[in-house]
């Protein structure tokens, strides 16, 4: 159970989002966490949506967790449509109905919430980022200083070596705000990628979760089983040779801040390309040689990039924290 002297405390960017509700539970389950903020932002479903979502997933979990409002549109590119033939029109994969479970958004938006947090935790905090990250771009720009007062920042987002989900070669939280993403990657934070090249090997079975429903016998894991195999049915219908299940995405950002040796990582620095066929692009400079391109000057900083993954070791540990007795009874107005 977290607790608030948990070794890691967080606030979650999300934009739940299936994969994002696993990550969420795998974070209020596991002992060394302590999320004591949810910020929201467009991406798998609208801000207002995700930010529902956020409110209604921690209260049945029997969680009052302050959940912050974000970014509607991306920075600079053309605002797009949220994919409901993945996450479902309502995110968490069309459920059929709702407890009521009452909460309401913070009046702080998101990128305000971040900076006041920092600002009274200095040094203390880990930011973990699941969707576009336009909050983390205007928190930047409200208080420069930032990557000083965080603890460290850890994204799912990208590729280097993968092919993306969006593009041959961008994966959709980068690709959904690419402007936003190249400040993020150029801030100069402690700064860790967990993108497709790790996420893309950890394949989590709808079966999985049906046990963990079957289990915990509540309503929270009802939910988050409904979701998922939503989830798993989109991803069977292109992935027909990888079973009934879906890709560990935004959970591995937390299996990275608790258990780092279950991957191999390779820093360098990473920019995003913004514009045309290449938009939202991850890229990453492997060789320290002086490119006569600009944009990857000495002064640019590194981010570490997760290139491996245990997956084996990842799918056991995510089995065990969440079929671990950390749900209370629902919240409610």
């Amino acid at each position: 159970m977290s607790t608030s002297s948990a070794k890691h405390k967080v606030i979650f960017d999300t934009d739940p989002g299936v994969d994002d509700a696993m990550a969420l539970y795998f974070a209020l389950a596991h002992t060394d966490i302590d999320v004591i903020g949810i910020t929201t932002t467009f991406g798998n479903v609208t801000v207002e949506q995700a930010t529902t979502n956020a409110l209604y997933l921690t209260r049945i979990a029997g969680r009052a967790i302050p959940v912050a409002q974000g970014v509607n549109v991306p920075f600079a590119k053309a605002p797009g449509t949220p994919p409901d033939f993945i996450h479902g029109a309502d995110g968490l994969g069309n459920l059929p109905s709702r407890i009521e479970a009452g909460g309401q958004a913070e009046p702080l938006s998101a990128a305000e919430f971040i900076v006041k947090m920092a600002r009274q935790h200095p040094g203390e905090i880990t930011l973990v980022a699941v969707g576009p990250l336009g909050n983390l771009g205007l928190a930047l720009k409200l208080e420069p200083q930032l990557p000083k007062l965080l603890k460290q920042v850890v994204l799912m987002a990208g590729a280097v070596d993968e092919p993306g989900n969006v593009s041959p070669v961008a994966e959709a939280n980068v690709w959904n705000d690419p402007d936003a993403a190249d400040l993020v990657f150029t801030a100069g934070w402690d700064l860790t990628m967990v993108g497709l090249d790790v996420t893309h090997r950890v394949v989590l079975l709808s079966k999985f979760f049906e046990r963990l429903a079957q289990h915990h016998k509540h309503v929270a894991m009802d939910t988050l089983h409904h979701a998922v195999m939503f989830y798993s049915d989109f991803y069977s219908s292109i992935r027909p040779d990888m079973g009934h299940g879906c890709y560990g995405h935004d959970v591995l950002a937390f299996v990275w801040l608790v258990a780092p040796e279950l991957f191999k990582t390779q820093s360098g620095r990473v920019r995003v390309a913004t514009e045309g066929i290449a938009n939202g692009q991850t890229m990453m400079a492997k060789l320290a040689i002086p490119y006569p391109q600009a944009g990857w000057e000495a002064d640019k900083p590194e981010t570490r990039v997760c290139m491996e993954v245990d997956a084996a070791a990842c799918e056991k540990l995510i089995a065990e924290v969440l079929a671990s007795d950390w749900l209370l009874a629902p919240l409610s107005k």
